[in-house]
């Protein structure tokens, strides 16, 4: 479906958290825009404090809510948020949107609204993650910067980890050093992950407490560039001292599967396919997988999650590598994460970030793999 095309687009919400009007809105602002388009026309309308901004964005028609009664609609009956919604309304009907498809989390009372006053609005999830997979430049430039970001993060935990400068080592040491370094590279992450023994095989447990030498270290981090609103991902593993020789299988066998599913990220590539050899590896291992695993039960040792996800104004957003059926196009951005865990033990994951092009996959991420930090 054409982006210019017939369907009426409707997106309501704010361009700091909101991935779906960022992608069209590519400027923070922190309050509810409304984005339109209607027969290649594309409108935003804002308040008059963000006009100015928004004027310097190529292709974009800006209106204010001043525009379509605002004041008037703040002098009568209506409470302040109430005006304030009825004047984007207003500003709905003039730009002669009629029947529009918006995000699945379109705000639900904004819809009721709109439709009170004969516009209908249709939420289609699959329209706009499809809008959004092919990242343009800008997306593409932020989502690099992030993971330049991600990688000195990880190089100065490392750091820290071979020089813990006569303190107690904890992941609490651990991640202030990763949150300092994303803020001076104008990142920030509030869900990274600094997870040692036991708690490495925990899944999204972010860790905690003293970090004792012969045991895993996983260490998870997803920045957000904070000038594109872009994210990126990077996993790594790290002991200190003497890895035990289980460890030392096991992340031979995890970065043979990255490499692996790294080489098939090709355009057309089916998701699923990737997965399914993923695990193929694994199994013909000895290591039990989801697929292996009774459906309704949680699996806490082995392969236990999916083969990765698309990444960009989300860090987790499609395509998504596991057991859904998705192809691989050029443009997506995906994380590819696989791991062995054991229960009460811990476990390794290795997670690199693939631009999948006409060319084959670029993988953005450029930081070893060793055990050793």
């Amino acid at each position: 479906m054409s982006r210019t095309g017939a369907r009426q687009v409707l997106i309501y919400g704010d361009s700091v958290r909101d991935p779906a009007i960022r992608h069209e809105v590519p400027v923070a602002i922190g309050d509810r825009i409304l984005f339109a388009e209607s027969g290649g026309r594309r409108t935003v309308v804002t308040t008059e404090l963000e006009r100015a901004k928004l004027r310097q964005i190529p292709g974009l028609e800006v209106h204010t809510l001043e525009e379509f009664g605002l004041y008037e609609l703040l002098g009568s009956d209506l409470a302040g948020g109430d005006a304030i919604e009825e004047t984007f309304v207003r500003a709905v009907v003039q730009l002669g949107i009629t029947a529009a498809v918006v995000p699945a989390d379109f705000a639900l009372g904004f819809a009721e609204r709109l439709r009170a006053r004969g516009v209908s609005v249709t939420p289609d999830r699959a329209y706009f993650a499809a809008r959004r997979r092919m990242k343009n430049e800008r997306e593409l430039a932020g989502i690099r910067r992030a993971q330049r970001a991600a990688e000195t993060a990880m190089a100065a935990a490392a750091d820290l980890l071979r020089n813990p400068r006569g303190r107690n080592l904890t992941s609490e040491r651990v991640k202030s050093v990763i949150s300092r370094t994303l803020a001076d590279h104008g990142c920030r992450s509030d869900t990274f992950i600094v997870a040692s023994g036991a708690q490495a095989a925990l899944g999204h447990d972010r860790g905690s407490g003293p970090i004792r030498p012969g045991e895993p270290i996983v260490i998870d981090i997803g920045p957000r560039e904070m000038e594109s609103g872009c994210f990126a991902d990077m996993t790594r593993t790290f002991v200190l001292g003497d890895p035990p020789d289980e460890l030392v299988d096991w992340q031979r066998m995890v970065l043979a599967a990255l490499q692996q599913a790294v080489a098939g990220c090709q355009v057309a590539a089916q998701t699923h396919e990737l997965y399914h050899a993923t695990c193929n590896l694994f199994e013909d291992a000895g290591f039990a997988t989801r697929r292996t695993a009774v459906p309704s039960l949680p699996l806490s040792e082995g392969f236990t999650h999916a083969l990765g996800h698309g990444v960009g104004l989300e860090l987790h957003e499609p395509p998504f590598l596991g057991m859904s059926h998705d192809t691989l196009s050029a443009g997506d951005v995906v994380a590819v994460e696989p791991g062995l865990y054991r229960k009460g033990f811990g476990g390794v994951r290795l997670e690199d970030l693939v631009l999948i092009t006409e060319g084959g996959p670029e993988n953005l991420t450029s930081y070893p793999y060793d055990l050793k930090p």
